[in-house]
């Protein structure tokens, strides 16, 4: 390719270059996989037009169905299911500050959840741009996560409470116990207007190697997507809901 960086050894062009035909595979093997995801047969249909709690535009609780999530001209719906609360076994602090710092650990939201919707924010108006609808659904009440995500500083997720329905347990985002579970469902709506699932992230179920992590959603997660890019990669550790080095601007103003 003739492609080569300054004061690069030829021990790291020809190491780099036969990594490069590992990558071109892999890309081949993504684009394949993504077909295929595509190329599905339709999945079963909802069970019922779910209703859901939700923050309408005049700041007020109201109610949305699973069908009015889909836009005029839109068949698309993507919803990832929010551990708030997080899992009873996730012992990581909570906030130290904002709506939810008082409440009962096992009550607030799970970082890595919150990390994870904290890299999708910023993208929600390109995706809603390009055609599909995004949203979140957590089980607790719906004031409770709108008070969050304010604090949080998003602005354009749309968020949801499954708090009064059984849309967690019927697609896996809530286990035989009452255990929250951070799987993303896709919904696509025919033109005869039935809503089937399209796609879920099973790989979370799958069973996975020593020290492997299950990315059921490990292409759209850009903070570990990216850290996989550098020397170190991953870092044996968790998503945290603050950082004493790197507060954002929406923490520091909440806490001087």
């Amino acid at each position: 390719m003739g492609v080569t960086f300054p004061n690069e050894s030829p021990q790291y062009r020809a190491a780099r270059n036969k990594l490069l035909e590992r990558e071109v595979a892999l890309r081949r093997e993504m684009e394949a996989v993504a077909a295929e995801i595509r190329a599905l047969p339709p999945g079963g249909p909802a069970p019922e037009d779910y209703e859901f709690d939700h923050i309408d535009a005049k700041g007020a609780p109201a109610k949305v169905r699973l069908s009015e999530l889909f836009r005029p001209g839109t068949d698309t719906l993507l919803i990832y299911h929010y551990m708030f609360p997080r899992h009873r076994g996730d012992k990581r602090p909570g906030p130290s500050v904002g709506p939810v710092a008082q409440l009962p650990l096992e009550e607030g939201p799970c970082p890595s959840c919150t990390a994870l919707l904290d890299n999708w924010e910023g993208a929600i108006a390109h995706v809603e741009g390009l055609g599909a609808n995004i949203a979140a659904v957590a089980k607790a009440p719906i004031e409770r996560i709108a008070a969050f995500a304010a604090h949080r500083g998003w602005r354009n997720l749309k968020l949801l409470s499954a708090a009064n329905n059984s849309f967690k347990r019927d697609y896996h985002g809530e286990d035989e116990e009452g255990q929250q579970m951070p799987i993303l469902t896709v919904f696509h709506k025919g033109p005869d207007g039935v809503i089937r699932l399209s796609w879920a992230s099973e790989l979370l179920f799958m069973p996975t190697e020593p020290k492997q992590d299950p990315r059921h959603l490990g292409t759209v997660e850009p903070m570990w997507t990216l850290l996989d890019l550098t020397p170190a990669g991953r870092p044996d550790a968790n998503e945290q809901l603050e950082y004493a080095c790197c507060r954002t601007e929406v923490q520091a103003n909440k806490q001087s």
